[in-house]
């Protein structure tokens, strides 16, 4: 197997934190993780490792979990250059390179998307049933929050289109990483909601009667712009059936933290992450 094919991503526990990561992330030097709720000092109900600043959870406690985070994946010297965005369910991207590498101004305002070219600059997204998407290549990632209407207004292809762009890379070099999110049989919608995105994605997004598969519609939009579908990693984990280990907006009644996807592209000479265990 080609040491740039993207590999389901496995679970480890470093410190107490448990993430989902593919160790490799296709060759290109990024690492990545989803989290889940284990290995923070949030109390209930938002045990534990709670990452959302606007859930009603104590912020000194967040920053704390955020911090245990940064250390789990070897980032803890870059705890000041963290970039996380206030996230409007949308389809704004914003892109840190080269040419534009400071934090626009409009951050606070919201988007859902964050491209990166730049080392050392990590970037956090937060979800609880919304699809977490981490695309890499060679050169950088994106970080990218799907929930519906992020992804019927296409979030993750057009991510794909400005990571290659700013990457100088063929979309077909991209590797994408879907996360932990509610999965189909879990999410009952509207009729009009199911009508809507057949009609943008295919009968294969409605296996059932108003349910709704999201991570479907995310691969499809992908591939159309671009990303072999081979290519499409998803981890195959619903949120909403594990609430020992994801947090659930839906399952949990809207009262709950939040996990995160996180990704960093280090410089050659900084420190591999070390200590995992199972």
């Amino acid at each position: 197997m080609s040491k740039d094919q993207p590999q389901t991503p496995q679970r480890i526990v470093i410190d107490g934190v448990a993430l989902e990561t593919d160790r490799n992330a296709a060759g290109t030097g990024v690492t990545f993780c989803f989290t889940e709720r284990l290995g923070g000092v949030s109390e209930a109900p938002y045990a534990s490792l709670n990452l959302g600043r606007m859930t009603g959870d104590d912020p000194a406690r967040v920053e704390t979990n955020v911090a245990r985070l940064l250390g789990a994946v070897g980032a803890a010297d870059l705890a000041d250059r963290l970039v996380r965005p206030r996230q409007v369910h949308g389809d704004r991207i914003a892109c840190l390179t080269p040419r534009s590498p400071e934090v626009p101004a409009w951050l606070s305002d919201g988007c859902d998307g964050v491209v990166c070219t730049l080392p050392d600059v990590p970037v956090l997204l937060v979800f609880a049933d919304c699809v977490p998407v981490v695309l890499v290549a060679p050169g950088g990632f994106a970080v990218v929050h799907s929930g519906w209407r992020g992804t019927i207004a296409g979030i993750a292809g057009l991510a794909a289109d400005r990571l290659a762009e700013s990457c100088a890379c063929d979309p077909s070099r991209i590797a994408a990483y879907v996360g932990p999110h509610i999965a189909t049989a879990s999410y009952e919608v509207s009729p009009e909601l199911c009508e809507r995105f057949v009609a943008r994605f295919g009968a294969g997004c409605v296996p059932t009667e108003r349910h709704l598969d999201l991570s479907f519609a995310v691969a499809q939009c992908l591939v159309e712009h671009g990303v072999p579908r081979d290519r499409v990693i998803d981890a195959g984990l619903d949120t909403f059936t594990n609430t020992d280990r994801f947090f659930s907006h839906r399952a949990e009644h809207g009262l709950t933290g939040r996990h995160g996807a996180f990704a960093v592209m280090r410089r050659p000479e900084a420190p591999a992450t070390s200590g995992a265990k199972e």
